[in-house]
């Protein structure tokens, strides 16, 4: 995909001091382009545009391979002749996605440290009101629409990138074509340092359209030549709460797989605090981070340390792995239900007996962090329970004083 951006985004407005105009690049050099090479299958639903490239090492036809080839190129116009532009306040940041789970922590942590935080949110009937109450800028654009982008990056420094594709979409729309759009509208426009937040273990799982997606949105990012930060991710705790406390606490079902995944969930607030962390620190510009939580839990282990807080058993219905293989692969028979399939495919590979997690201590040690202040689950879930059953006792008692009382 090559998104040709207006002219007065490619080219400085002010003439050079000479008194000659600088050189107009063409839309051709503006443009960042980008090829890649997979097995014929792979990423069929997801409508990435692809060219098959001679590849010498491929296996024959007919024979398996571990991974298909994976090759993704930028290439962004250069910076000769640029008149300097008007200073931009390192403090300045664009936070896109800013109303999910991980962006309105990025944008609270963003705006205790004193940052001008810009908030990029999509024209929504509910307005984002508790962005602007904290003290935020919100500027309406979507990444589905690229002419939206460039107006909302006018005087920003950084940009944090949290944002990912509603469940109803399809997911090149926004995770691919989306992101495309706002890297390239990022290097056209100067910005001065990008973070992205991906999936860990996404460059190994090519079968998984969304992983596959942020792997060579990771390829794109670093080639386009950007000052860039990669950060992946393994897991939400915040997740948890819809997912199991919720039902157990309102004794409802709680589903589950019968798969040994072990997933090392993070607050968001401590993803939050670390990103802004690395931000500050030079030594990690262009590099790759993964962040993970204190230890990697298994979905029974979850379920079971819910269970001893919230002091009641939980309803638990077991969907077995094989039964989300078989709908995924019926799924890919209707084109309407591919985007089902895919999301299926990427819970399959969270009901396998993968390892989400990775050791800390090194990402502790070049961040200057002590891991003794990043929260447990145990920790973040004690908390929650205790909060919530303290209220619902407190509402209880009102209750009865207002029914003697009437």
């Amino acid at each position: 995909m090559a998104l040709r951006l207006p002219s007065q985004f490619s080219t400085p407005r002010h003439p050079r001091h000479d008194g000659h105009h600088p050189r107009r690049p063409s839309r051709a050099a503006v443009a960042l382009s980008w090829r890649r090479s997979l097995a014929a299958d792979a990423l069929a639903s997801s409508g990435c545009s692809s060219s098959p490239l001679a590849n010498p090492s491929s296996p024959s036809p007919g024979k398996s391979h571990a991974r298909p080839l994976v090759t993704c190129t930028a290439q962004a116009p250069a910076a000769a002749n640029l008149a300097p532009g008007t200073p931009v306040r390192p403090t300045s940041i664009l936070v896109v996605g800013a109303t999910g789970t991980l962006g309105r922590q990025v944008v609270r942590r963003a705006l205790d440290e004193g940052y001008d935080v810009r908030c990029l949110v999509r024209p929504r009937p509910a307005p984002a009101d508790f962005l602007r109450d904290w003290g935020a800028i919100v500027v309406n654009a979507d990444l589905s629409k690229p002419e939206t982008i460039p107006a909302t990056l006018v005087g920003i420094h950084t940009v944090i990138d949290c944002a990912t594709g509603r469940p109803e979409e399809p997911i090149k729309k926004v995770d691919w074509e989306g992101k495309v759009a706002l890297i390239q509208c990022a290097k056209a426009m100067g910005i001065q340092k990008f973070v992205f937040f991906s999936i860990h273990n996404c460059d190994k799982h090519p079968e998984v359209p969304l992983m596959e997606i942020k792997y060579c949105t990771e390829k794109f990012l670093k080639d386009s030549g950007l000052n860039h930060t990669v950060i992946r991710l393994c897991g939400f705790m915040q997740g948890l709460i819809g997912q199991y406390a919720v039902p157990i606490l309102e004794e409802k079902s709680v589903w589950g797989t019968d798969a040994p995944t072990r997933i090392a969930y993070m607050d968001t607030q401590d993803i939050a605090r670390l990103t802004f962390v690395a931000l500050r620190k030079e030594n990690v510009n262009g590099k790759l981070l993964t962040f993970a939580g204190p230890r990697a839990w298994t979905t029974q282990e979850v379920i079971t340390l819910c269970e001893r807080l919230a002091g009641q058993d939980a309803n638990v219905t077991t969907v077995p792995v094989s039964v989300l293989r078989i709908t995924r692969q019926l799924t890919r028979f209707f084109e309407w239900t591919n985007d089902v399939a895919d999301r299926l495919a990427f819970s399959e590979v969270l009901s396998s007996d993968t390892v989400f997690s990775v050791p800390m201590k090194e990402t502790y040690d070049l961040l200057g962090v002590d891991s003794k202040d990043v929260v447990s689950l145990e920790k973040y879930l004690q908390d929650y329970f205790t909060n919530i059953l303290k209220k619902l006792k407190d509402l209880k008692a009102q209750s009865k004083q207002t029914d003697i009382f009437f």
